[in-house]
């Protein structure tokens, strides 16, 4: 598994600047548009389960489960940035994931944060 399979977060020059800072340095916000968020909630795969139990037992990472989550955080903000987009952002500032267990049956990840207008500084 490469380095792809562990990780996430936006390409070169998006569309929706997402940061988890409350501003971006040499932009002013022009207009605060609201929360956003974007979620999703896997179930968890019997075969993943017992797998994930007998690792448990010897140590080690859990790569399987490892890897659904991040398939799974990677959902939930492609949807919070498909939000902010319909509602005309090209920010999302103060961005943060929420990951709580659904009813012992999945897990449920939330990707949210705040939709904003940004603009280059010297703009007036």
């Amino acid at each position: 598994m490469g380095i792809d399979d562990y990780g996430g977060g936006q390409g070169p020059q998006p569309d929706v600047l997402v940061v988890t800072t409350n501003d971006v340095p040499g932009y002013r916000v022009r207009e605060v548009l609201g929360e956003v968020f974007g979620l999703t909630v896997r179930s968890r795969h019997l075969g993943s389960q017992i797998g994930a139990g007998l690792k448990s037992m010897v140590g080690g990472e859990l790569r399987g489960l490892t890897k659904t989550l991040v398939e799974t955080r990677n959902q939930a903000m492609e949807r919070l940035v498909e939000q902010a987009r319909a509602r005309g952002a090209n920010g999302v500032l103060a961005f943060r994931f929420d990951v709580t267990a659904a009813a012992d049956v999945g897990t449920e990840v939330c990707a949210y944060g705040t939709a904003v207008v940004i603009e280059p500084a010297h703009m007036e």
